[in-house]
């Protein structure tokens, strides 16, 4: 089975075409955060989102959970794919879908405990195109709900991807020394990276070369 590879924290056309170059099969373009790294604006996505060419997928991570703000968010960006990074409520996917046919919904599970794999088949339940395992923790004051740069328990993401019967992406962590043994133990469908392949907050070709020789 042949591992997908998202690039995440996309800063720069340079960074996309480098990234695409590199052999990534999509780009994550981080919208405005509680914390963590990576953010652009709006009109910067737009732009990146505009120089990638088909059939590159272009995720946009957005921490808005109305149905209305994320379609906005989406339509000033144009991305094809909505990566939500935050939980939303009941009834949202079909809202996004009304509005937005053509576009993938993707929502992120921040793992922490066993209680993940109920929250993960219910977004599934709900509609969800795909799910994407990530690090963070939305339960702090200042949420984390991405680019933590740590590994969780795989273990609970392989019963995720188990019970699963839409795509699974692994984040969290993720580097060329690692990229192996988080596809033997959790047999996702893609692996999301951003920090494992930056270098004082840059895209470096090096590391990102390394982690796609790995995961092929």
């Amino acid at each position: 089975m042949r591992i997908r590879v998202k690039v995440c924290c996309i800063s720069s056309v340079e960074e996309a075409r480098m990234a695409i170059r590199a052999g990534a099969d999509a780009l994550g373009l981080v919208g405005p955060m509680p914390s963590g790294p990576g953010v652009v604006a709006d009109d910067l996505a737009a732009a990146i989102v505009r120089s990638v060419p088909p059939p590159i997928a272009t995720f946009m991570l957005t921490s808005e959970t109305s149905a209305d703000e994320i379609v906005a968010h989406q339509q000033r960006v144009g991305a094809n794919t909505i990566q939500l990074v935050d939980a939303v409520p009941a009834g949202t996917y079909a809202q996004i879908r009304a509005a937005l046919p053509a576009v993938k919904i993707v929502q992120v599970i921040h793992v922490v405990d066993e209680r993940n794999l109920a929250e993960a088949l219910q977004a599934v339940a709900e509609g969800a195109d795909a799910l994407l395992l990530d690090s963070g923790n939305p339960t702090l004051v200042i949420k984390e709900l991405g680019g933590t740069g740590r590994v969780h328990n795989w273990q609970i993401s392989r019963q995720i991807v188990d019970a699963s019967t839409v795509p699974v992406f692994l984040a969290g962590g993720l580097r060329p020394d690692n990229a192996r043994e988080a596809i033997q133990t959790v047999v996702p469908f893609g692996l999301d990276i951003c920090s494992g392949v930056r270098t004082n907050g840059h895209l470096d070709p090096d590391k990102l070369r390394a982690f796609l020789e790995a995961v092929r």
